[in-house]
């Protein structure tokens, strides 16, 4: 839905627009707000702050549309406005264009061409925000990146290798926060996001230490992919480490008394490798998918506090390399018979 600001005096214009556009204003595709003079569409602007463009009048007392054209563009150049006014001589349109204008109607108006002229002007703002998001996201990934990764990632070999899907032997580890949810409904954003990129980082160190690879963050969980060598085993390393450096936390400053615990599912076999997503919307995310994958995050689902949980068959590979307890019969979603469970322990 777009939304669109109306800048006039005349209150017949707010009538007619209802009239004209009273369809689409049905069909959510367009909405209007309303405000008589310039000095009131700002105010109008800071209570509707994804107002997409702004239809003004020139001639208004308290603040005319050149002025205001003139404040819009100071305090918001994606913001465009179309002058819509009987003053249609050169010199209003040539001062309007100088100051910012996208376009200019003049009165009495013809309703097809001012919609023509919106729906060019809702798209040129779109491009504009499309294009200030993509330079935002590649400002930010230049931040983390090295420039010889950025470099690749242009070239038509790193276009080739996001097409190769391949499966591959693997352990997932799903590391979830517990109770983290109560905090967020508690505390401030900031303290919630502060918090959690602290325990993040913790986990993360561990995942690294063993050689896996942070797959995605899940709200307050961790999705881990241990590749190679020993990559069960190396899982188990990393997840233990996670718990008992999570464990190590100091309390929280202040009034809090959170003290971080870890929930743990791991699960290890044959998944698929590939980039799942939109090309439409040129989102690709290079992950693993399959029943190991998702019996992983199940296995998480059943763990309590400080548990590492995994299944049977993990069980029998690493029976020898690590201390576990039998934990039982778990019913696991999407699992029409219960699955045994254990506990790997410090």
């Amino acid at each position: 839905m777009s939304k669109i600001l109306v800048v006039d005096d005349e209150t017949d214009l707010e009538v007619l627009i209802k009239q004209k556009f009273r369809q689409k204003i049905r069909d959510n595709q367009y909405e209007f707000v309303f405000a008589i003079n310039g000095k009131h569409a700002l105010e109008q602007l800071a209570q509707h702050s994804d107002v997409d463009i702004v239809l003004s009048d020139i001639n208004m007392p308290e603040m005319d549309g050149l002025t205001l054209l003139s404040r819009i563009n100071e305090q918001n150049n994606l913001l465009k406005s179309v002058i819509v006014s009987a003053y249609g001589d050169m010199e209003n349109i040539r001062t309007a264009m100088n100051r910012g204008a996208f376009d200019f109607i003049t009165k009495p108006v013809n309703f097809e061409d001012l919609e023509i002229t919106m729906e060019k002007t809702i798209s040129h703002v779109k491009q504009l925000r499309e294009t200030m998001q993509a330079i935002k996201e590649n400002n930010i990934l230049k931040m983390y990146v090295d420039e010889t990764v950025l470099n690749f990632m242009g070239s038509r070999e790193f276009e080739s290798s996001l097409m190769q899907n391949e499966t591959i032997e693997a352990s997932v580890a799903f590391i979830d926060i517990c109770s983290f949810t109560s905090i967020s409904e508690s505390e401030s954003p900031d303290t919630v996001v502060n918090m959690l990129n602290k325990y993040f980082d913790v986990m993360v160190k561990e995942i690294i230490a063993q050689n896996g690879l942070v797959d995605k963050f899940i709200g307050d969980c961790i999705m881990a992919v241990f590749r190679g060598n020993y990559h069960l085993d190396r899982a188990i390393d990393a997840c233990l480490a996670v718990k008992k450096k999570i464990a190590e936390l100091p309390p929280e400053p202040g009034n809090l008394t959170f003290a971080p615990k870890v929930s743990i599912g791991i699960n290890s076999g044959e998944m698929i490798s590939g980039n799942i997503g939109s090309a439409n919307l040129r989102r690709l995310d290079f992950t693993v998918i399959g029943d190991v994958v998702n019996t992983a995050q199940r296995l998480q689902s059943a763990a309590k506090e400080n548990q590492i949980i995994i299944s049977e068959d993990s069980y029998q590979k690493v029976k020898e390399s690590f201390q576990c307890s039998k934990v039982g019969e778990a019913f696991l979603k999407n699992k029409s018979l219960p699955v045994m469970i254990y506990e790997v322990l410090d």
